[in-house]
């Protein structure tokens, strides 16, 4: 990998971070490496038996002590956690719990940006029955690996799996009612070509509802500049204006940003919900 603490005057400035560039200067490929490497090396602890979890929200790989109350398995409540098997909720790496507000019907389609383990793929599946079905995409081998045999112990049927980039879905326009993610566009460098892809996907009138990191207005660059940082979910991650811009520009409406808790002294986690309009049909 490059060395990331070049500096790109004509892109990286604090204003950037919106395309990727403020990371030292990493490119988009360097960004979404880092990222991989990080969630494969988490996948393979937990695989491994190392249950003390995982986090790629938390500037350490181990939840302990202030980490643990704000990412991972702790924001999914006991009930929950207990419809699955302990490998996918140890190997959660969100900052909150998107099937929580994604009002998930019977016989919907969903798709999970960034699934990892797969603990929001198999509740969602669960939430919207046999006739329904869930979509999991993920890039790293091992989380794909880890999900499938969660789903194989949680005993759920309705899921499929998918190898890819969250800029480049792999799956036809209006093909799902709803996109869900957990604590994962931050991670982008092409944060609009994700928001563009999930309104691509999703059917007219759809939802998308997920949970991720808000960073402050007053943000520094020295926070942004740390790649470490990025692929614990603080330095990548937009302020509330430059989503509500972004969602926008991506064709959303009804854009709705309410802030959960506090997960940085600069950053906090939100619930973000926007809706496709019913009016707009996606080409083919």
């Amino acid at each position: 990998m490059a060395e990331l603490t070049d500096t790109k005057a004509d892109c990286c400035t604090t204003a950037s971070s919106f395309c990727g560039c403020s990371a030292g200067g990493a490119s988009g490929e360097e960004i979404r490496e880092a990222v991989r490497s990080r969630y494969a090396a988490a996948a393979q602890s937990v695989t491994s038996g190392d249950l003390t979890g995982k986090s790629c929200c938390a500037s350490g790989t181990a939840l302990t002590g202030e980490a643990a109350k704000v990412f991972g398995a702790s924001l999914y409540d006991e009930a929950t956690q207990g419809e699955l098997p302990d490998t996918a909720t140890m190997a959660s790496l969100g900052c909150g719990n998107p099937t929580a507000v994604a009002d998930l019907r019977a016989g919907e389609t969903v798709l999970d940006l960034g699934s990892g383990g797969g603990i929001d793929v198999l509740l969602s599946a669960k939430r919207v029955g046999p006739t329904g079905k869930a979509y999991g995409l993920d890039m790293t081998d091992e989380m794909l690996a880890l999900a499938r045999e969660n789903q194989r112990k949680a005993g759920v049927e309705n899921v499929e799996w998918l190898r890819g980039e969250i800029e480049s879905i792999p799956l036809p326009s209006e093909a799902v009612d709803v996109v869900i993610s957990n604590c994962v566009i931050n991670l982008s460098g092409d944060k609009p070509a994700v928001l563009a892809e999930a309104a691509r996907v999703l059917k007219p009138g759809g939802r998308f509802a997920f949970s991720d990191v808000i960073a402050d207005e007053e943000m520094d660059d020295a926070t942004r500049a740390e790649m470490a940082e990025w692929t614990g979910c603080i330095a990548g991650a937009l302020t509330r204006s430059q989503f509500e811009g972004a969602l926008a520009a991506a064709g959303f409406a009804d854009v709705e940003i309410v802030e959960t808790h506090r997960v940085h002294d600069k950053a906090a986690s939100a619930i973000i919900r926007a809706r496709k309009p019913a009016s707009v049909a996606t080409e083919q």
